[in-house]
This record gives C-alpha cells, structure tokens and sequence, in this order.
C-alpha cells in the first residue's frame, strides 16, 4: 500500500493506483471522521466512482440525492454527476472507492494536500484550478 495522504482531517490510502493497473482503475480507502465534509462539490467527466461502505456511516449528496452509505452498501456514481459527501456520525466512517477507468493516482491527493493543508484558509480558487487539471470539475466552475 502506499504511503498515506492526508487532506485536512480525511486520510485516503491508496491500494493501488492507475500506475499499477495501466490505467483501468483507482482504488483507494478514505477515513472521513465525524462532521467532516468535503469542502468542494464536484464531477468527473471522464470515469465513474463506485463507493462501498466499510465502517460507520457517510453521507453523499448525489445531484440532488442523499444517500447514507454504510457497511456493506454500494453506490455508483456515474461521470457527469456532481457530488459531495460528509460525514454528519458521531463515530469514523470508513470507504473503499473504485475509480474507473483510473486518472488520478496519488498525485492528485498529494498536489491537492500540498494546497488545502497550508494555512487557516486554503485558497479554493487555487484548489479549483488544480481539481480541473486533473478533470475533477468543482460544482462552482
């Protein structure tokens, strides 16, 4: 596994990267604490993200749909479909995510880090210009 990558207080763990896999997939593990949440709704335009649920309970807004998404339980999130989540327990929620095919890598998390970890206010119009190098399009754009 590789090393992990912290984004204020979520930790992604990558188990392996579209390096390894020649493209086809992203996978890696968030730990998103109680009351956490994504700072920038967002879309991909060109994969899809599968979310299944390890431990605890996060949220995800999906176009205009809230969906818990637990232990166990999937959810698709097609390219195209803005989306965000939080995590509004009192206890850590766990995820695995599948990106297909995979464009990030690490890289992105950590040129993303590099961003939002500086400073009392990371600069979102910076962290929107970066997201869109990668074609993560923030809701805003």
């Amino acid at each position: 596994m590789h090393q992990p990558i912290r984004i204020g207080n979520v930790t992604y763990h990558f188990h392996k990267s579209r390096h390894e896999t020649n493209g086809t997939v992203d996978i890696y593990e968030m730990i998103i604490p109680p009351q956490a949440q994504l700072g920038l709704p967002h879309l991909h335009r060109k994969y899809d993200e599968t979310i299944v649920g390890i431990d605890g309970i996060a949220t995800w807004t999906v176009g205009n749909d809230i969906i818990p998404v637990g232990p166990g339980q999937q959810l698709f999130i097609p390219r195209g479909v803005e989306h965000s989540y939080a995590n509004l327990e009192t206890s850590t929620a766990r995820i695995m995510c599948i990106l297909t095919p995979g464009l990030l890598g690490p890289e992105y998390f950590r040129e993303l880090a590099s961003i939002y970890n500086v400073g009392n206010s990371p600069d979102f119009a910076e962290i929107g210009a970066m997201m869109t190098r990668y074609g993560v399009i923030p809701a805003s754009l």
